[in-house]
């Protein structure tokens, strides 16, 4: 218990100048075990005592620590989000520019809520751009995606006013592909891959570069005629040979694809790159303020360095930093591989962290909004447990989720000296005691325990929960009627029971007792179960199958 809050204490000095708050600790604590409540007076002593050690400790040393504990945390940024530099209310104009490779992931929730939080501020326009230019081979386009992406969007409370594919504009980058070269500011290079990395690395311009504006139209409309191979010649634009940074020297604008699109088949075979549709879209859809990962530095100068070429205004850059979640791996081209390879269900997979795996969780979008929020708009990289998104959303379903039992490794007894019960009265809901109670049948020589308490509590007394008191040995014998106050109580279920699929967030599906009022239970419910956390009903029939949201 105290190596819990000294974990805790130190996130919480680290992330506030080296002052560990009691409360934070307190809260974060119970969040991750919420038994604690059980034992609260001896809980904040034992903070109290722990705070007050780390709070004696230099920042570095705090830091050091935390380190050591295999923790990567950055100093915690200020909560709330700040306002838009030159943002007038009724004209800020942004967008969300998802490529759908697949679901949209707890990590692409940030990207969607912040747009949509500073859209709403300014009472202004959100696009719903497809970023679906061709892909790479690893990483390509999923047909069922774009449907996915929306439907993830609409759950959070997303709101878009448009919707753009750029698979649809293709004839619209043309048309600005042709005017930078007539510009003089771009050309046709029919150099070898090796043979530009060898240039730019050099600081050398290649032989194609010196063409005429003539000369660079003509094979332009080859390109678009099919005249030319995959790999055999590019757009390039004209940036600086010399530039500090080697990916900025003459970078592609466009590139020759055979591969079929899933929207547009092979109709189009010459494709932009992502920087010269998002500087040529950005304009034209009136984007004022483009909101993306500071890792995406280069796009930006890219995207200025037409601007600049093409007479267009500039847009309010907003960066922000990496978020990394403690325990949730988020990568779609993985969890693509490992969903062709069977290893995991499907896109739902609580494995993926996709919002669909987290609704069907039984995660509240409110509460994904409120953690992304709570992190703010800053460009440090922030690393964050997962036990502050399960906090946030436990205060919502707490309120709503009636308590139910059950056990997940049983160990059959019988209660010596046990006196004649038939049922056990439950509260639905210790807080709400207008939702009434329900009755648990009693066999008093069926009684099924967690293999984990039989072994924890051997010698002990212990309370199960709204029947009677027990004492745990080599039998379990009966204790009292009355539970008394100060000794641990503990879940169980007895017979007639119902077992049930509960399926984890790890993917492991275990094979649960429960109470036989599950069975009552609607799909899409929200319920506790006592000492094992809350779960949401997926299905109730032949089989029952509940996901494991958190504790």
């Amino acid at each position: 218990m105290e190596e819990l809050f000294r974990r805790h204490a130190l996130i919480n000095a680290v992330q506030h100048g080296g002052k560990a708050s009691i409360q934070a600790v307190l809260s974060r604590s119970i969040a991750e075990k919420p038994e604690l409540k059980t034992k609260i007076k001896e809980v904040i002593e034992l903070i109290k005592k722990v705070v007050e050690e780390i709070n004696k400790l230099s920042l570095e040393e705090q830091e050091k620590m935390v380190k050591e504990l295999g923790i990567v945390l950055e100093r915690r940024v200020k909560e709330g989000l700040p306002d838009l530099k030159n943002a007038k209310i009724g004209k800020v104009v942004m967008r969300l520019a998802p490529f759908p490779s697949g679901p949209l992931h707890l990590g692409n929730a940030r990207m969607a809520i912040l747009n949509d939080e500073y859209v709403k501020r300014y009472k202004g326009k959100l696009i719903l751009v497809f970023d679906d230019t061709i892909g790479s081979e690893e990483k390509s386009i999923l047909p069922e995606a774009y449907q996915m992406i929306e439907d993830g969007l609409k759950w959070l409370g997303v709101e878009f006013h448009e919707k753009v594919y750029k698979s649809d504009r293709l004839e619209i980058f043309y048309k600005y592909g042709r005017e930078i070269i007539e510009k003089g500011f771009a050309y046709v290079c029919t150099c070898s891959e090796e043979k530009v990395r060898e240039n730019r690395r050099k600081g050398i311009e290649c032989v194609c570069r010196s063409r005429s504006v003539e000369e660079n139209l003509v094979l332009w409309e080859k390109m678009l005629e099919g005249k030319f191979k995959e790999g055999e010649a590019t757009v390039r634009i004209k940036t600086d040979m010399k530039h500090p940074n080697p990916a900025f020297r003459d970078r592609v604008l466009f590139r020759i694809s055979e591969r079929a699109h899933p929207r547009v088949g092979k109709k189009y075979k010459v494709w932009p790159m992502l920087e010269f549709s998002w500087a040529v879209d950005d304009w034209l859809l009136g984007v004022t303020h483009i909101l993306r990962g500071k890792q995406l530095v280069i796009e930006d100068m890219m995207e200025e360095f037409i601007w600049e070429k093409m007479g267009w205004p500039k847009k309010e850059f907003i960066h922000y930093g990496m978020l990394r979640i403690e325990g949730a791996t988020l990568s779609k081209s993985e969890t693509r591989k490992m969903i062709e390879k069977g290893i995991i269900s499907g896109w739902d997979d609580p494995r993926t962290w996709s919002l669909q795996s987290l609704r069907k969780r039984g995660f509240q979008p409110e509460a994904i909004r409120r953690f992304i929020i709570k992190m703010g708009l800053s460009e440090a990289d922030v690393t964050v447990p997962l036990e502050i998104l399960y906090a946030e959303n436990r205060k919502l379903i707490d309120p709503i989720a009636n308590r139910y039992m059950a056990v997940l490794s049983p160990v059959c007894v019988s209660i010596e000296n046990a006196p004649h019960v038939s049922f056990a009265e439950i509260k639905m809901h210790p807080d709400f005691p207008e939702r009434g109670t329900r009755k648990i049948p009693v066999n008093t020589q069926r009684i099924f325990l967690e293999k984990e308490d039989v072994e924890k509590f051997r010698g002990k007394e212990v309370g199960l929960i709204n029947l009677f008191s027990v004492k745990i040995d080599e039998k379990i014998e009966f204790a009292r009627s009355e539970i008394s106050y100060d000794i641990p109580k503990i879940h169980w279920v007895s017979e007639p029971n119902v077992g049930i699929k509960m399926i984890m967030p790890n993917g492991e599906v275990k094979m649960v007792l429960a109470e036989p009022s599950v069975k009552e239970l609607k799909e899409g419910e929200i319920i506790q179960f006592y000492r094992i956390g809350f779960c949401r009903v997926d299905r109730i029939g032949k089989d029952k199958v509940l996901y494991f949201a958190h504790k």
